[in-house]
């Protein structure tokens, strides 16, 4: 059976016009969603960002899909259709013959019998997913694949990447601030009671020093 292309020039424009014009990016994502549903026929679609810390795919917007599906759990990426071995589009055709997918029984009691699912890529570097979800077997076109790819949506997505990106270098840099500090009010705490026994026992040697109390004392309740 020879795949039929369902993405002409016209909707191929209406897409483009949409990104382009559109200054919010959830917005955006949000109406392209809508977009592809509609232009495609199919049942739904979802565009998500990968999260660097967790390696999950986190929904950025969807359209046509239940909410129980989109909770049914975490999406890993090593799990999900992986695309990092090559950087490809996946097309599962049939989901009750497919074993590359993570929830394939919530799939089907989502009446989803086709996935299609695109890598967006910047730099050569796995950022999010766009997925196509079909209420039936689906054979598509190499047109149709090659249009979805082209989508200039990478450089959107590399904002919420980035600023994931960011949440996770943020989160370890005050973790480890935090470690460092307690770290040094520990060994602060051990040199006072080291000095307060030689001031105890010699109060001469020691009373110019009496102002070493504050700083350490502040630290450890800052802590």
């Amino acid at each position: 059976m020879v795949a039929e292309d369902r993405i002409n020039m016209d909707i191929y424009k209406v897409v483009i016009r949409a990104i382009a014009a559109s200054d919010n990016f959830e917005d955006m994502a949000t109406q392209l969603t809508q977009l592809l549903v509609g232009a495609l026929g199919i049942k739904g679609s979802t565009i998500f960002v990968l999260n660097p810390a967790s390696q999950e795919l986190e929904a950025l917007a969807s359209f046509g899909l239940s909410i129980n599906y989109m909770n049914k759990g975490p999406i890993l990426v090593k799990k999900s259709l992986d695309h990092q071995l090559r950087g490809e589009p996946i097309v599962i055709r049939d989901v009750t013959t497919s074993d590359r997918l993570q929830y394939p029984e919530d799939a089907q009691k989502e009446g989803i019998s086709a996935i299609v699912s695109l890598p967006i890529s910047l730099h050569g570097k796995l950022i999010g997913v766009l997925r196509l979800y079909h209420y039936e077997q689906w054979d598509v076109s190499e047109r149709d694949l090659d249009s979805l790819m082209i989508f200039p949506i990478s450089r959107d997505i590399n904002r919420e990447y980035s600023l994931l990106l960011l949440r996770k270098t943020s989160a370890a840099f005050f973790i480890n601030l935090e470690r460092s500090l307690k770290d040094v009010a520990f060994h602060l705490e051990k040199a006072w009671f080291a000095f307060s026994i030689i001031k105890d026992t010699s109060p001469g040697v020691c009373s110019e020093y009496s102002l070493i109390s504050s700083p350490v004392a502040g630290l450890i309740a800052l802590i």
